[in-house]
């Protein structure tokens, strides 16, 4: 008897046209894995959310089809949003390298979910059988140890997606495994997922061996304290930081909760190597001279909450700027980041700092992700037949087709998608397939359920017009006005608009008034208050601020 054949769909609920929220499926009538499972960092756009993440709708609705989380590799954006999936669906299993894991089960620890899953470590000769799917893995390099392509082989064909990588031939940790890359091309791939972060930049992206000697030169000319600040995640660059401070003979002080938590995660896994002698409490840098000591923080991007904006500002009980520091930005502004690192650039140089960032004239960092030429050498290995550009925003999975059919592969066979958009293998064949539900879901604070659309509509509109606040007493048993309508703004009044809220408190009244000599209701009275306010607001100042009715009764 033929077995029937099950088509797998491959799609992403996070992480296209975007750089974060990774969180990529493949699916078949049913199995369904995730890989990844990440968070996105908001910028300004979005007031007071602390993430996005996937709305995992989808997932709930297929929730007995789900059989594991695959993780590539440790970091935020691929890791953040599980204390948020667990909570919403179900995951039988999460499997991870031993990094990724201990960073996950820390996650979970701090969100007191630690019971919810279970997390099995794999390596490069691990392989994992669920159904009619076969994970396999390869080494990457990235700027975190223990990074990861997969290998998911199916009756339909072959899926390989790279992770975050870099062909770095000098890494700090262990080497690409470029020769198991080159057998899975000659094998065949039938889909190709890979990395665009970097599409838009030609040749390689450099060594992080570069970066190692830029940091070790601003540790000898240093003189004073030094400042540095990275992410806290970027455990090959704090443990070149830390080689450098043993070389030049300066103490450690760690500023930071969520760097306090990684380094003292990768020194017991033995990722960060310093004797325990070389780090001091921050409270004890006062014991010190200034040329003996280095400051290891968070803050990079200039979030307002994070330890070097405080420094800055003067707000960090422990550490304050004075002349001689010398504070490096041993990272690369994320899009949308650079009006905050600038305020907190400006802030440092205020106080009497040296601000080093990087530069051509100061490479104190090199990215974790693939340039050109390492795209092309990727693809010329794994020679896919059909390709999907992954971990990027629109232009750079553009670029990054570009680039593919550069070594040869024909335009039809490449697919540059969205979120919810899919493609089906099939016979080692592969089309566009059907769309999933998808969607984004704003987390503040630590509510899982999240905020809707309408919420941050409404904090935008706040942020931008401002708010109308309309307050009017009336008599319900004589329906008659108590208090004339009352007018307070916040956010959008300037003196030149006195006279025009005046005009519009005795519009609303005269409205009112009609309506209380006939039959109302409350319904009916606010929305006429509403919309007497928003007309005149709109035809005279060309703003729509917030407009909240309110009316009191006797």
């Amino acid at each position: 008897m033929t077995k029937l054949t099950m088509p797998i769909s491959i799609y992403a609920l996070g992480g296209l046209c975007e750089v974060g929220k990774n969180t990529y499926c493949v699916e078949n009538q049913n199995t369904l894995i995730l890989i990844d499972a990440g968070v996105l960092f908001p910028g300004n756009e979005f007031p007071g959310i602390d993430y996005l993440v996937p709305d995992y709708t989808h997932l709930k609705n297929n929730r007995n089809k789900i059989k594991a989380l695959f993780i590539t590799h440790g970091h935020e954006d691929h890791i953040g949003g599980i204390p948020y999936l667990i909570q919403n669906v179900h995951i039988p299993v999460i499997y991870a390298p031993k990094l990724a894991a201990a960073l996950i089960k820390h996650r979970l620890e701090d969100n007191r979910l630690t019971d919810r899953v279970k997390i099995v470590e794999y390596d490069e000769t691990t392989t994992v059988l669920i159904d009619d799917f076969k994970v396999s893995f390869f080494r990457v390099t990235h700027s975190i140890p223990d990074s990861f392509g997969i290998v998911v082989d199916t009756p339909e064909g072959r899926i390989v997606t790279t992770g975050d990588f870099k062909v770095d031939l000098t890494p700090i940790g262990p080497d690409i495994q470029l020769n198991k890359i080159a057998k899975l091309g000659q094998e065949g791939v039938d889909l190709l997922l890979s990395d665009s972060t970097n599409s838009e930049n030609e040749g390689y992206t450099p060594s992080e061996r570069n970066v190692f000697n830029s940091i070790n030169d601003i540790f000898l000319k240093s003189k004073g304290r030094l400042i540095v600040s990275t992410f806290s995640s970027n455990i090959s660059r704090i443990q070149q930081i830390c080689e450098c401070a043993l070389n030049n003979n300066r103490k450690i002080a760690i500023v930071g909760r969520s760097m306090e938590n990684a380094v003292a995660i990768a020194r017991d896994y033995g990722y960060i190597k310093i004797p325990d002698s070389t780090i001091i409490d921050v409270s004890n840098i006062k014991f010190y001279n200034n040329d003996e000591i280095v400051i290891l923080c968070t803050g990079s991007q200039g979030e307002p909450m994070a330890a070097l904006s405080r420094i800055a500002n003067g707000d960090h009980k422990d550490v304050r700027i004075v002349p001689g520091d010398t504070v490096v930005f041993s990272s690369s502004a994320i899009p949308g980041n650079g009006i905050s690192i600038d305020n907190v650039v400006n802030q440092l140089t205020k106080c009497g700092a040296d601000v080093i960032t990087n530069s051509i004239l100061s490479d104190i960092h090199s990215s974790g992700h693939p340039a050109k030429e390492e795209l092309r050498l990727m693809l010329k290995l794994l020679k896919p037949k059909y390709f999907m550009p992954v971990h990027g925003e629109y232009r750079m999975l553009t670029i990054h087709g570009e680039v593919a059919m550069q070594v040869g592969m024909k335009k039809e066979n490449i697919f540059i998608l969205g979120n919810g958009e899919s493609v089906v293998l099939a016979k080692h064949k592969c089309e566009r397939g059907y769309n999933v539900p998808w969607g984004v879901t704003y987390i503040d604070g630590s509510d899982i359920s999240g905020l809707p659309q309408g919420v941050i509509n409404d904090r935008k509109l706040l942020g931008s017009d401002g708010m109308v606040a309309i307050v009017m007493g009336i008599n319900p048993k004589t329906n008659t006005l108590i208090n004339p309508p009352h007018i307070a703004t916040r956010g959008f009044v300037f003196d030149k608009h006195v006279k025009l809220i005046s005009e519009i408190e005795k519009e609303i009244e005269k409205s009112v008034l009609i309506l209380l000599s006939g039959r109302t209701s409350y319904a009916e009275l606010k929305a006429t208050m509403k919309s007497v306010a928003q007309s005149r607001i709109i035809r005279e100042t060309k703003r729509q601020p917030m407009i909240i009715p309110l009316i009191i009764t006797a």
